[in-house]
């Protein structure tokens, strides 16, 4: 299948256009950077998904939304706007089959950079719509909410003994999640799903559910 990723140069995105490639799909990378991925089965298009001129591409069969900011002034530009430009303009085609954006566990809760967690928040929303309006041709839209993972963009706080420890406490399973972890559930709630739409899947290692009761 054809496969349209965005935010391909690095973290959850590069992950998951590797993810693809390894499964032996053709996959369309868009991102800011220049390409960090080297295939034969792999193009990279250099792109704002913002504000630049999108380029023209022929269909595709699955379009997987993750290119992100955060704690920036443009979370709400890039994570929210960015997602719905580059939906409306390829996620419609007759060949497309799923939809995936890739929210975060800050959509759900709340929690972190105000700007972040309400772009996320509005990608969550924004999911339903368009899978509301694609079920009648039976395509599939869905969002992964992914807790703490892995990524250089996350370096500051793994680094640091202190907030290690901080963090890995807020989660039931004293751990965070790995960029390959977020590629096989992107990869499954897109091809190997078929009944599962409208759904934001939250894969936070217990964060979310973390309680102390106390008696």
């Amino acid at each position: 299948m054809r496969v349209l990723i965005t935010g391909t140069a690095r973290g959850i995105g590069k992950a998951i256009a590797e993810k693809f490639l390894a499964m032996g799909h053709e996959v369309l990378g868009m991102d800011i950077l220049p390409a960090s991925l080297s295939h034969s089965h792999y193009t990279h298009y250099t792109a704002d998904i913002t504000k630049a001129a999108l380029p023209v591409l022929s269909e595709v069969d699955i379009l997987i939304n993750n290119a992100g900011a955060q704690c920036s002034p443009d979370d709400i530009e890039v994570n929210l706007k960015g997602s719905i430009r580059i939906t409306e303009a390829y996620g419609f085609a007759p060949s497309v089959k799923s939809i995936l954006f890739i929210a975060s566990a800050s959509g759900q809760t709340g929690a972190e950079f105000p700007l972040y967690a309400a772009s996320k928040g509005g990608v969550i929303a924004y999911m339903k719509n368009v899978a509301l309006r694609l079920a009648p041709r039976g395509v599939t839209v869905n969002s992964l909410s992914p807790g703490g993972v892995l990524t250089a963009s996350n370096d500051h706080v793994i680094q640091d003994p202190v907030l290690w420890r901080a963090v890995l406490e807020e989660t039931l399973l004293h751990k965070w999640a790995t960029v390959e972890e977020m590629a096989e559930f992107a990869y499954f709630m897109t091809v190997i799903n078929k009944s599962m739409t409208a759904q934001d899947i939250l894969v936070d290692n217990g964060e979310a559910a973390k309680s102390n009761f106390v008696w």
